[in-house]
């Protein structure tokens, strides 16, 4: 939601042993479930939404109206997420092994690409707004924007818990967050106008709130496309990850390794990792403490790790999939 007076916007090989142990955010936060506290954001955008119309109509204002039309973008972003984080919900199945939790990142790459068009929306309009500048009537601008960033403030703390981890909850809260940014920036630009009747701080106002919303949506675009593209986590070292792995005692080496991300909380990998020629259970206390390391040094909880002998020498640490290069493994 916001106020924006100044538009209209519309593996290979048989694995001994990976864990299950997932880490993610609870669905439950501060005693209220995550998806209660999105419906409450759906239900009080909506309510803005109704109360712009209703303002805009006996105001005769397109700026209200406008805005009205914005904050159903926000009002689509929230159902979107509310319906992704009911989906990542579902149990994995043999149709879909990983389960649902790739849908957040669906809807969080749906909202940060709305939020770089409004952006740009907002850009558009501020031009042509610098070039000839209309008649702000600040008053109701102060008293719209005032209402509105309350009930903005209010739905984006609801949704703040958990967005850490989430990448979906994160693009919906940014959504707000910038709605917020610009509720606070249309009322000091009101305040201001009504007295110096400086009407060029309107656009001048919307040109830095669009920047801001242009640089959050920027990172979270970034972030959905690296996941869906399998991409190593920006945060995670690799060469570190590696050593670490090597001072495990009784690994020998390390080859076909991969680290991906399922959702922004919940990393993948798969190795073989070399070893001499041990029982199973011994091999079976190595895998343990790969893991635990991995978990605790580096996030990652989920990992299939598949155990050689010496002799079977890596091509390379990370596998070539196209099938250039065969591994006699």
């Amino acid at each position: 939601m916001g106020l924006f007076p100044f538009h209209i916007l519309g593996f290979n090989g048989m694995t001994a042993h990976h864990s299950h142990s997932h880490h993610q955010f609870s669905a439950q936060t501060g005693g209220m479930k995550i998806s209660t506290r999105m419906t409450i954001s759906l239900g009080l955008t909506l309510a803005l939404v109704v109360g712009e119309v209703i303002a805009g109509l006996a105001a005769n204002s397109l700026a209200l109206l406008s805005d009205a039309a914005h904050n159903i973008t926000d009002v689509i972003a929230l159902g979107l997420s509310w319906y992704a984080l009911r989906l990542s919900s579902r149990p994995a199945h043999s149709g879909k092994t990983y389960g649902y939790h790739r849908a957040g990142i669906l809807v969080a790459l749906v909202n940060s690409t709305t939020l770089i068009l409004i952006a740009l929306g907002i850009f558009y309009e501020a031009y042509h707004r610098f070039i000839t500048p209309p008649q702000i009537e600040s008053t109701l601008l102060i008293v719209v924007g005032v209402a509105a960033f309350a009930i903005n403030l209010g739905t984006a703390l609801l949704l703040k818990p958990g967005s850490q981890h989430d990448l979906n909850l994160h693009s919906a809260f940014l959504h707000l967050m910038g709605d917020v940014a610009s509720t606070v920036g249309a009322v000091i630009a009101g305040i201001l106008i009504a007295l110096t009747n400086m009407v060029w701080l309107d656009p001048l106002v919307s040109v830095l709130i669009g920047g801001l919303i242009l640089y959050n949506a920027w990172g979270i675009l970034r972030e959905t496309v690296n996941i869906l593209m399998e991409d190593t986590p920006l945060d995670l070292d690799m060469s570190s990850m590696v050593r670490d792995i090597m001072s495990v005692p009784g690994v020998l080496g390390v080859h076909d390794l991969h680290v991906w991300s399922i959702s922004r909380s919940l990393r993948m990998l798969s190795a073989h990792v070399i070893t001499a020629d041990l029982p199973i259970s011994s091999g079976n206390s190595i895998q343990q403490a790969v893991r635990e390391m991995l978990s605790r040094r580096h996030g990652i909880t989920h990992a299939t790790l598949q155990l050689e002998c010496e002799g079977c020498q890596p091509d390379a640490l990370y596998c070539d999939i196209n099938g250039f290069h065969n591994h006699p493994h």
